[in-house]
């Protein structure tokens, strides 16, 4: 049979793996790789960061979107191995290692899962990563496509960079893109045809299919002296507000330094009949970094200054605001949208 018609009941688990493996990254950093019941990875400086992270079928993505766009396995494994590297980068690290779990129906194609190794190793190794690979993992069957990964990293040296810094008196800035992927999702829902798409549209579903989370960022963040990091996973008024409650402050955002992210987003919301800035600040997985850092220093490349930290004052206690003035915490929500 042809390889593009096979699907996964027609071989054995260590057939599927054998088309796997040798699709896989390495790096000096993985002891011992996929094989054995456990990797042997290497703890670079005495620590390891870990974070674990899920994408499921219709929950997270979509094989056939409303708009004809079919998501590739390419496609999964690009954006599971980014949300993850984002993950050790917003504490300030590098990513060592990935272990993956891929749940698949029987009937998922071969070429399927061959692509979503491939587009792991090339989210690894395109977007930054190149001291981390893929460790070991497990296959199952189940009724919807699943993928877990778990990734560690190091912080070499470093002090990782919390949630609980931010002081009154800090600059916050943000590194990578805002709203991006959110313009993304709500072209791959609209009834507009993904082939009717010009470039720059078709962009912004990249950015929610494959987004480009800055690796670079946050290791200089926190050599720059950052007071505060995390992952713009849940969009930026959400996840202001997790910061601002974690160190007990107020995040003031200035919608002038915003609106230039709501600019480049004028084409999409011109097409839906949307707000742009409602993207820049409800819409998550684009994966940049939202951080603080004291007042005076030079921001490290990649980052842009978008407001200040304010000391709570009661009411309204600690959270986010635009202009002095409080802010609707919207954004995604695993459990309510």
């Amino acid at each position: 049979m042809p390889a593009e018609q096979m699907t996964v009941q027609d071989l054995s688990e260590s057939e599927l793996l054998a088309r796997i493996f040798p699709r896989l990254h390495s790096s000096p950093g993985v002891l011992l790789g996929p094989g054995d019941d456990a990797a042997l990875v290497a703890a670079l400086d005495g620590r390891a960061l870990i974070s674990i992270d899920t994408q499921t079928q219709d929950q997270d993505f979509r094989l056939q979107w409303n708009n004809g766009y079919r998501t590739s396995g390419y496609d999964v494994g690009w954006k599971a191995a980014a949300q993850n590297l984002s993950d050790i980068n917003a504490m300030g690290g590098s990513a060592t290692s990935l272990v993956v779990s891929l749940t698949l129906p029987p009937s998922t194609p071969v070429d399927w899962v061959e692509a979503f190794a491939d587009g792991l190793t090339a989210a690894i190794t395109g977007l930054g990563a190149p001291d981390c690979s893929v460790a070991g993992g497990d296959l199952g069957r189940g009724r919807e496509l699943a993928v877990t990964v778990a990734v560690v990293g190091t912080l070499a040296g470093l002090a990782p960079v919390l949630r609980s810094g931010a002081r009154a008196g800090d600059v916050v800035a943000v590194a990578g893109t805002l709203g991006r992927a959110a313009a993304g999702w709500a072209l791959l829902e609209s009834d507009v045809p993904f082939e009717k798409l010009d470039k720059e549209l078709a962009g912004f579903v990249g950015n929610q299919c494959r987004p480009l989370p800055p690796l670079a960022a946050g290791p200089l963040a926190a050599k720059a002296g950052a007071t505060a990091m995390m992952d713009i996973s849940d969009g930026l008024l959400r996840d202001g507000g997790r910061l601002a409650s974690a160190s007990g402050a107020v995040l003031d955002f200035d919608p002038i330094a915003l609106k230039k992210y709501a600019a480049v987003l004028e084409p999409a919301a011109a097409l839906l009949g949307a707000e742009a800035m409602e993207w820049v600040l409800g819409g998550g997985e684009d994966h940049g970094l939202l951080a603080t850092f004291p007042a005076g220093i030079q921001l490290p490349q990649g980052f842009t200054a978008i407001g200040s930290v304010q000391a709570v004052v009661e009411p309204p206690g600690s959270g986010v605001r635009i202009a002095g003035h409080a802010a609707d915490t919207v954004g995604w929500d695993h459990f309510a949208d």
